[in-house]
């Protein structure tokens, strides 16, 4: 999909409105624009460029057709611009400083001097030092136009600001380090976290400047760096603890605001996802509540952002706590128009119905959602992994259903299916389950095979990929040691 389809499939309801609107200030008989826009909406991965060609243009010559995309594309992105350059202040410096540009090549030098005055306060305001450079230079070659314009005062000022950038560049140094240290310390399993004694003890080491360990700039980019190496490590509770630590410390200094409300959302829904796999449910539910409110400042911001991972953070919760809430959650997702317009939001609807429904043994209707994720639009194009452990997880339910005939045929479809992906070693787990699966339903009294058994147990006992490995969708010895259970066997531990 080029870019044209990309922005396009990407519009919201008043995206689309504004642009319609934006695009009537011309009139015309025949709008091949317009019709164009509302073809590669509608039709989505489904968009055929021969089809619309021919449509709209017979004589079998494309180079008016392209022309058409260009000119599309080039309006598409100036409503854009008109609809959303003030919603964010590094956007909508960039725009007064083109403005001031414009100005001063048009040689009205009060405008340009006007402009560039607005576009130095909002990058003050987000502490954009790299923009104010430019900035600055700016005011310097106004100076030798606009007499009122003292070029001492901005060769000063950006000989201050360069002072700052040698500040960020040091920020990067710290961090770096941070990050070496970070990732070469093994995880975490003493009483006492180091996390934080470590973080402290990494700025001072490598910050010449005391003013600079207190710094809001570093402090957020250390965030972003440690969160970041815990996660990769899977190290929950030692990102619960530094979150719970930083974020408080934010709040209570009153760092957060318009300009970093992306950061403080991220770091509200990393603390949600920590606490659940810490087993802290309640307090993770505590945090989504709080998630939520932040999602509803600024006037809604960011709020379709992290509108899934708050629905998300209530669903892996209620799993948990209450499974009818969580499936109630997700049905009615399943009609919410922002869920509708993205295919792996989608996805995730109908993949947590088939394990919440599993988990109540209400296999029949694991399978009804499970054939509806396998009709989605872009469940084909959804990343083989996932597709390969759902595959695996239906012939579970499968099982379940007593449905051998059909079991049987599933196994040798998955084999087939992704022969090269069973091929690689680490899907060796995988690859022993479907076996052991198979040499199950084949077996004529599987717990009186004691081969069968022993193959199993083994299996049992063998390592997981990863200490809390969390990428199978039905976790394969927990079900395994449950048909054990049931025929009172008890497992060597």
């Amino acid at each position: 999909m080029n870019i044209l389809n990309q922005i396009i499939n990407g519009m919201n309801k008043e995206q689309i409105r504004f642009f319609k609107m934006y695009a009537s200030r011309f009139t015309a008989d025949e709008r091949k624009d317009l019709l164009l826009f509302d073809y590669i909406r509608k039709s989505g991965e489904k968009y055929d460029e021969e089809k619309i060609f021919g449509r709209l243009y017979s004589n079998g010559d494309k180079n008016p057709f392209y022309r058409l995309k260009n000119r599309l594309l080039s309006d598409l992105n100036k409503s854009i611009s008109i609809q959303h350059f003030e919603e964010e202040d590094i956007i909508s410096a960039l725009h007064l400083l083109a403005l001031s540009r414009f100005y001063f090549i048009k040689n009205n030098m009060d405008a340009s001097y006007y402009f560039l005055k607005k576009a130095e306060s909002k990058a003050q305001a987000v502490e954009n030092y790299e923009l104010l450079d430019v900035i600055f230079g700016e005011f310097i070659r106004l100076s030798h136009e606009k007499t009122s314009v003292n070029p001492e005062t901005y060769i000063k000022k950006r000989k201050q600001n360069r002072e700052h950038i040698d500040t960020l560049r040091a920020i990067d140094d710290v961090l770096a380090a941070v990050s070496y240290r970070l990732k070469i310390t093994q995880n975490f399993s003493s009483e006492e976290n180091p996390v934080l004694p470590l973080l402290q003890k990494t700025v001072n080491d490598f910050s010449k400047d005391k003013n600079l360990i207190r710094s809001h700039k570093l402090r957020f980019r250390l965030f972003h760096a440690v969160s970041q190496i815990l996660l990769q490590r899977r190290d929950y509770r030692a990102l619960e603890e530094y979150l719970l630590t930083i974020y408080h410390e934010f709040n209570s200094e009153k760092l957060f605001s318009k300009s970093n409300h992306d950061t403080k959302l991220q770091m509200l829904t990393y603390l949600v996802n920590a606490l659940f796999k810490n087993g802290k449910i309640k307090q993770s539910l505590k945090y989504a509540e709080e998630l939520r409110k932040a999602m509803e400042e600024h006037h809604h911001l960011l709020y379709d952002k992290y509108f899934f991972f708050y629905y998300n953070s209530l669903v892996i919760n209620y799993s948990k706590l209450d499974i009818d809430k969580a499936i109630t959650i997700l049905e009615d997702l399943k009609d919410n128009e922002r869920i509708k317009s993205n295919s792996f939001y989608q996805t995730f609807v109908y993949l947590n119905l088939v394990l919440l429904y599993f988990d109540k043994k209400e296999y029949k209707e694991a399978i009804r959602n499970l054939n509806k994720l396998y009709f989605l639009d872009q469940y084909k194009s959804t990343d083989i992994s996932i597709r390969f452990r759902v595959a695996v997880a239906e012939l579970i339910i499968r099982y379940e259903l007593k449905d051998f005939d059909l079991l049987d045929y599933k196994i040798n479809q998955v084999k087939k299916d992704f022969k090269t992906f069973l091929a690689q070693k680490e899907n060796e787990t995988e690859r022993e389950f479907i076996g052991i699966l198979r040499s199950i339903i084949n077996a004529a009294d599987f717990m009186q095979n004691k081969k069968l058994v022993n193959r199993v147990k083994l299996f049992l006992k063998s390592k997981s990929r990863v200490p809390g490995d969390d990428t199978e969708i039905i976790n394969y010895k927990n079900w395994l040691k449950e048909k054990l259970a049931k025929s009172d066997y008890r497992l060597n531990r």
